[in-house]
């Protein structure tokens, strides 16, 4: 049903103030030393004209090279166009992690000679990571990574060394770009699949992440020490959806609670992983946690991002009281993004998320990623802009740090926050996501505002509007204008399937 909102921007209660780097990225670190990552959809596919199919279903090796992963070439980080478009995103935080960090050997004086060190899955080169810290340098940036922590550098029954890990802090220190924080290992909580040694158990993990939380608390006291980046949390699976079977247990997760038993170490920093659910590619070993295209905009998928938000605000609690949390890896699905992660249909999950985060808890959301596979901001190889890039771009030019209660119940038409207006001005900002695919919202505006409202043609166009107008780059790779229009004191009407920021 159509729904009505009264904005009352003097009546805001303040609940705190956010973090200005709120939106943040991941560059993969096989992005960085070159590698294998998620397999791109075809356009068929991402127009939802072509149905995709997991050849091999359950018995499908889903890692396997040529099949749904593929070998990509290290990312040019000094690219004009790469770099001019992360920067508008605005002052952030680059994570450069993933499990392939887990197992990456650091050779910064050339003496492998590119060849791979047994125990581990690749070679990071000075190079490639002074790449890494010079693109921090131009972008403002700051820096998290995690360490390397495979069979190469020990074996479980062992206790993981720094012989690897000082060698990437002290570079970084060296060529004035400092790395500013760091969790030990991605996603512990999936131990059989981090690139952790063979044998690894939880106590064994608990005992060698307090091991590099003391070397790293002794050598650098001024890094962050964040964790512990587990992709634990509530269920993402769709209420509505029927599978074929019950979804496939590859994925043996450590509950929180066991991994950090008698872990003495304390964090600074909260970290955890949110996805929406599973791509495609990983449907037919995890149908249960798959969601339908024409479920992306309903209350029940939307909801799931700010179900994670509080269910992790109770494990900070108890893991970092008074931390920040940081969500160090976000997108639409696990598994490299859905076919529509690339289309206007994400738009809602990622503004929805920014604004549900920011009502819960202050810190930090790292997108995965910045410019590879299917959900990245940017495009692989190309760096043209999806829509997703455009939404956080408006985000941080009009969403400022203050967070208000917005005084409206989210319901279906009608998920609305306040902040303050990122100009500095006297006012308010708002958004609001009417995600109904049917009815109109309408909007009770106390004064004459202005108007920033996304759109697509199709729900999974490639290309978004601001209010009408086509988002693509012009000559030179310039953004698109995105100009407001006026809107007098009065009634607002918000069409069907729009995302809409007011600024008072």
């Amino acid at each position: 049903m159509a729904q009505f909102v009264k904005l009352d921007p003097e009546a805001l209660r303040e609940l705190h103030v956010g973090n200005e780097r709120l939106v943040s990225y991941n560059v993969e670190m096989a992005e960085v030393t070159g590698g294998t990552f998620w397999k791109a959809y075809t356009p068929e596919q991402i127009a939802g004209t072509e149905p995709f199919e997991m050849k091999g279903g359950l018995n499908a090796d889903i890692f396997a090279e040529g099949g749904l992963m593929q070998y990509y070439d290290p990312i040019d980080l000094y690219d004009e166009k790469l770099r001019t478009l992360a920067k508008e995103i605005g002052p952030s935080w680059v994570r450069v992690s993933g499990s392939w960090a887990t197992k990456t050997y650091y050779d910064f004086d050339g003496h492998t000679g590119g060849k791979v060190p047994e125990g581990y899955g690749a070679v990071l080169n000075r190079q490639q990571w002074v790449g890494v810290l010079d693109f921090c340098k131009a972008m403002g940036a700051k820096l998290l990574i995690s360490v390397a922590d495979c069979e190469g550098l020990h074996h479980a029954d062992e206790p993981w060394n720094p012989s690897q890990a000082q060698q990437i802090f002290a570079l970084s220190k060296e060529y004035g770009k400092p790395i500013d924080a760091v969790e030990f290992v991605n996603e512990p909580n999936l131990l059989e699949m981090s690139g952790c040694p063979k044998g690894y158990t939880p106590e064994l993990y608990a005992k060698n992440q307090d091991i590099f939380a003391r070397w790293l608390r002794e050598n650098y006291p001024d890094c962050l020490f964040v964790g512990t980046s587990t992709s634990e949390g509530t269920s993402n699976s769709d209420p509505a959806y029927e599978s074929a079977g019950d979804s496939n247990s590859f994925l043996k997760n450590v509950p929180l609670e066991v991994l950090l038993k008698g872990m003495q170490e304390k964090l600074d920093v909260y970290s955890y992983h949110y996805y929406n659910g599973v791509a495609e590619r990983l449907r037919a070993v995890m149908p249960n946690s798959y969601w339908l295209p024409d479920r992306a905009t309903s209350e029940d998928y939307l909801n799931v991002a700010r179900s994670m938000i509080q269910y992790h605000t109770e494990k900070r609690d108890i893991y970092c009281p008074g931390g920040e949390i940081w969500v160090t890896e976000s997108g639409d699905a696990g598994g490299g993004g859905t076919t529509w992660a690339s289309t206007y249909l994400d738009v809602f999950r990622t503004l929805n998320e920014l604004g549900a985060f920011c009502t819960v808890t202050k810190g930090i959301i790292f997108h995965n990623t910045l410019a590879s596979s299917d959900y990245g901001f940017l495009s692989h190889g190309s760096f043209d802009p999806r829509p997703n890039y455009f939404a956080v771009l408006l985000w941080h030019r009009l969403m400022g740090t203050t967070v208000y209660d917005a005084n409206e119940p989210i319901r279906e038409g009608a998920h609305v926050y306040a902040h303050s207006r990122a100009d500095g001005k006297p006012g308010k900002a708002y958004l609001v996501i009417n995600n109904s695919r049917t009815y109109t919202t309408t909007v009770a505006l106390p004064k004459d505002a202005e108007v920033y409202q996304l759109s697509a043609e199709t729900l999974r166009a490639e290309t978004m509007l601001c209010n009408g107008k086509a988002l693509v780059l012009g000559e030179g790779n310039a953004l698109p204008e995105m100009a407001p229009v006026a809107a007098k004191a009065g009634e607002l009407t918000l069409p069907a399937a729009t995302c809409t920021f007011i600024v008072l």
